[in-house]
């Protein structure tokens, strides 16, 4: 005998999935325009005091991507990744320094100036050697 509770279910069923597709997409595309907080971090090794400075237009992003390629082992600062095996996670910290506020303009590329903010961070604390795992720029003669 079959039970009638399923054939009225699926309608139901696909009227709510269809209200949830549209919701799904709704937010997708929500998250796609929150902009993303962009600007100058930090990646400090809490036992010797070493740090990396960089910037990007996406800085969660960034630091997401730097934790996974040091836990895969693959992190191309071959320094940083020599200490992270080392000393373990648990011994950095990720660190917003600096946000960058975009323009209103829709044109608008942050590149220079995140590059800009960049080089005065660098300036600022000079994390070179043993100091951190930058590379020093070369000087132009």
């Amino acid at each position: 005998m079959k039970s009638d509770k399923f054939k009225i279910c699926p309608h139901g069923l696909q009227k709510i999935l269809k209200g949830v597709k549209v919701d799904r997409k709704s937010k997708i595309r929500e998250y796609k325009e929150t902009p993303r907080p962009m600007g100058v971090f930090q990646i400090k090794n809490k036992i010797n005091g070493k740090i990396l400075i960089g910037s990007s237009n996406n800085l969660q992003a960034r630091f997401n991507r730097f934790r996974s390629e040091l836990e895969r082992g693959n992190c191309r600062n071959i320094v940083l990744q020599k200490e992270w095996n080392e000393f373990g996670a648990e011994a950095f910290e990720f660190e917003q320094l600096e946000i960058l506020k975009p323009l209103d303009d829709p044109s608008y590329e942050p590149g220079d100036d995140l590059l800009v903010l960049e080089g005065l961070w660098l300036e600022k604390t000079k994390p070179y050697g043993l100091k951190g795992y930058n590379i020093q720029p070369k000087k132009v003669v």
